[in-house]
């Protein structure tokens, strides 16, 4: 289950509208004889590469999979649980049950009335934490929204002239990269598009080719390859994009946070001192220190060169 998940992890940022699944499948005599995850725009699904891999061998097998396997019809290809049923494993393993309604539950249960044993549970966090784009969009109706900030010591983001550039090393620059990589979008504010003209693009060896959409947070004219938020809501429109990712300035972040989208936040801390200079944050909308508690977790840091990411997650309701 861990390379199935691995396998889904790779697809993030590539697979939407439809979730990052990875499935591997393990013949009879215990050999890895299929691998798969969500290809590029959602299709075909981790399950059908898989065993388009496996053949033959997939008979008897066990499947290992993030996601429970689709069970609806779809004019964009056949259901998972029908390839699976007529493939004969002998058994499937399942991270995760599909909270879609199409699904929830419905492949488990043509799987087991086809006499195939399955489990269910087994990776469930971390298959979750790589779902969480897609799922974050079925429960609340919009992208992932994850916001990266590049600060020195003080809390800074830039000198008061506005120079950012780099405050961070390389080390944690290539990280950043990688996140791009696993969104489907990447946000900036129009101020920040025209102090900075930034790229956006991802440029790790190998993977220049995922770069995703760019935005912009504007009310301002169009601007050629970038699509136009006029305001943090608008994200709620966003239906064909699981993750994203805001890289804006001050004024984006701030926006962002007090309408309360962001759902995970990257600080990159660069062991410097700016002193005077741009804050990373505006009025968000808090007026007592006590408002202000409970509402981030820290889920992960690390060091990252001579740089520290600290990554934090949004406390929400259950």
């Amino acid at each position: 289950m861990a390379e199935a998940v691995r396998l889904g992890e790779a697809a993030r940022g590539r697979s939407a509208p439809n979730p990052n699944v990875g499935c591997v499948i393990v013949s009879v005599k215990g050999e890895i004889v299929g691998r798969g995850s969500t290809a590029a725009g959602g299709r075909p699904h981790a399950e059908a590469v898989a065993l388009a891999q496996a053949g033959s061998k997939a008979r008897g097998s066990t499947v290992y999979a993030t996601l429970e396997p689709c069970a609806h019809e779809s004019p964009r290809g056949p259901a998972c649980s029908d390839l699976l049923v007529e493939a004969r494993p002998s058994r499937v393993v399942i991270a995760f049950k599909d909270p879609d309604p199409r699904v929830l539950g419905r492949g488990i249960e043509q799987l087991r009335e086809a006499g195939i044993d399955v489990k269910v549970g087994v990776g469930r966090k971390a298959a979750r934490e790589s779902l969480s784009g897609w799922l974050t969009r079925l429960e609340l109706g919009r992208p992932r929204i994850t916001l990266k900030l590049a600060l020195s010591i003080d809390g800074k983001i830039a000198l008061p002239s506005g120079e950012s550039k780099w405050i961070t090393g390389e080390d944690a620059r290539k990280h950043v990269h990688l996140e791009r990589a696993h969104s489907d979008m990447i946000l900036v504010g129009r101020g920040t598009y025209q102090a900075d003209a930034p790229r956006l693009d991802v440029r790790l060896p190998g993977l220049e080719d995922w770069s995703p959409r760019r935005a912009l947070l504007t009310r301002g004219d169009a601007v050629a390859g970038w699509e136009l938020l006029s305001n943090p809501k608008d994200v709620y429109r966003l239906h064909d994009v699981n993750d994203l990712l805001v890289e804006g300035g001050s004024a984006t972040a701030t926006a962002f946070l007090e309408a309360d989208l962001v759902d995970r936040i990257l600080i990159y801390r660069a062991p410097i001192i700016v002193g005077e200079g741009k804050s990373s944050f505006g009025y968000v909308g808090l007026d007592a220190i006590a408002d202000a508690h409970g509402l981030w977790r820290p889920s992960d840091g690390r060091r990252l060169g001579v740089d520290r990411l600290e990554v934090y997650e949004r406390v929400r309701g259950a």
